[in-house]
């Protein structure tokens, strides 16, 4: 494994779960499919957008309470800038945020990033596992955060403490079963220390 290619959240209802993703403006960035697998409470990652002004972040959340996420932290300013978390139906936490405190123009639901952040139990150990894997570190805080290169990937791949990662997101740390999270990159399937299945990215066209 060389990248980071995809994400694929598992979900009971994947025309429903499709259905929120696209008024979420995330339909080009996660995939979804059916899953039966039991979970319980915290699932151990989060996705997470960043948008440019605290008005898009606003724009973002509206748009997903009104397609029925639910908020865990309302949208409000704190030293490092303004942002919210919110739950979508299918239980995945997201956590929308700017760093800017004001806007400089007119609100528009876009983000300029997104990042997956997998929660793990010691960010060093699991940033050697991936570097082992063929991952290149983008940047890295000690045991604090990990953030890999993914050239080939719309979406960021870092590493979070699994308990840091709860308290930011507004939940407890307790959480069994499955992730209902499948990763894809390069040709081989694994599972990393956290649970986190991987699966061989799917064949490029030439045509």
């Amino acid at each position: 494994m060389t990248s980071f290619e995809s994400l694929t959240l598992e979900v009971a209802d994947t025309a429903a779960a499709e259905t929120f993703y696209a008024a979420f403006g995330l339909a080009a960035h996660v995939n979804v499919r059916a899953s039966g697998e039991p979970t319980t409470g915290f699932r151990g990652f989060a996705l997470s957008l960043v948008a440019a002004q605290p008005g898009d972040v606003d724009a973002l959340i509206g748009a997903a309470l009104d397609a029925g996420a639910t908020s865990l932290k309302p949208a409000a300013k704190s030293f490092w800038g303004y942002g919210g978390v919110i739950q979508a139906p299918d239980g995945t936490i997201c956590k929308v945020a700017s760093s800017k405190k004001k806007d400089t123009g007119p609100a528009v639901r876009g983000f300029d990033r997104i990042a997956l952040l997998l929660g793990v139990a010691d960010v060093k150990a699991s940033k050697r596992f991936y570097v082992g894997r063929g991952l290149t570190v983008g940047k890295s805080f000690g045991g604090k955060y990990a953030e890999f290169d993914a050239p080939s990937s719309a979406v960021t791949l870092a590493l979070y403490p699994r308990r840091a990662l709860a308290k930011d997101t507004g939940v407890g740390q307790e959480g069994t079963g499955s992730h209902r999270l499948v990763l894809a990159g390069g040709g081989e399937s694994f599972t990393d220390p956290d649970g986190f299945a991987w699966e061989a990215a799917p064949a490029r066209s030439l045509a």
